[in-house]
């Protein structure tokens, strides 16, 4: 038997809707501007041949890297098909900010970030078959990135702690939970006393 406090009211959603879509789509802009931006900057700097110029010695350079991967120069070859992720992943993440009752605020900053970096490789991707990758890191081996793949790994992160830790989803199946698992002790405790 459910009762009305089981279902969702407008006023559970938290954050709004209008504040969901507000600050996804400020981020996500703010991210593919940043992006896009910076990659025309590098492109048209890799074609005066000034390439690499280091930013902090030892640590931080930048250098002009043509990506036919995706993150990070990774699953190289599979640039098309990440295309169509990155549409998968915007509307998954509407549908998601639109329909869920409850979600954490850090979910939505995560998810707006990861949909602009998502968008922003994928523009390269179409207009020129790679993705323009320019931050490489000097003090240790790891892959050129780009801004874009910052929004998708940091958002994807911030998107998944907030899911993790700070959704209210969540803390209402653990508190749940909580319950069940007490109720389950008492039982079992009521049982023992009884032979």
């Amino acid at each position: 038997m459910s009762s009305r406090e089981d279902k969702p009211s407008a006023t559970a959603l938290v954050p709004a809707r209008s504040w969901r879509f507000g600050v996804a789509l400020a981020l996500a802009a703010a991210f593919l501007v940043l992006d896009q931006v910076s990659k025309v900057i590098v492109r048209s700097a890799a074609l005066a041949g000034v390439f690499p110029i280091t930013v902090i010695p030892g640590v931080l350079e930048f250098d002009f890297v043509m990506n036919d991967g995706v993150a990070f120069g990774l699953a190289s070859g599979f640039g098309y098909t990440f295309v169509l992720l990155a549409v998968v992943v915007t509307v998954v993440t509407m549908l998601y900010l639109l329909r869920a009752p409850l979600l954490s605020r850090l979910e939505v900053v995560g998810l707006g970030m990861l949909v602009g970096g998502a968008i922003g490789n994928a523009i390269d991707r179409v207009l020129f078959g790679f993705v323009t990758d320019f931050i490489a890191t000097t003090f240790i081996q790891f892959p050129v990135f780009n801004i874009a793949d910052i929004g998708i790994t940091v958002g994807v992160t911030i998107a998944f702690i907030g899911f993790l830790f700070f959704s209210p989803a969540n803390a209402d199946a653990r508190r749940r939970a909580e319950e069940d698992r007490a109720e389950r002790l008492r039982a079992r405790d009521d049982a023992a006393k009884k032979h």
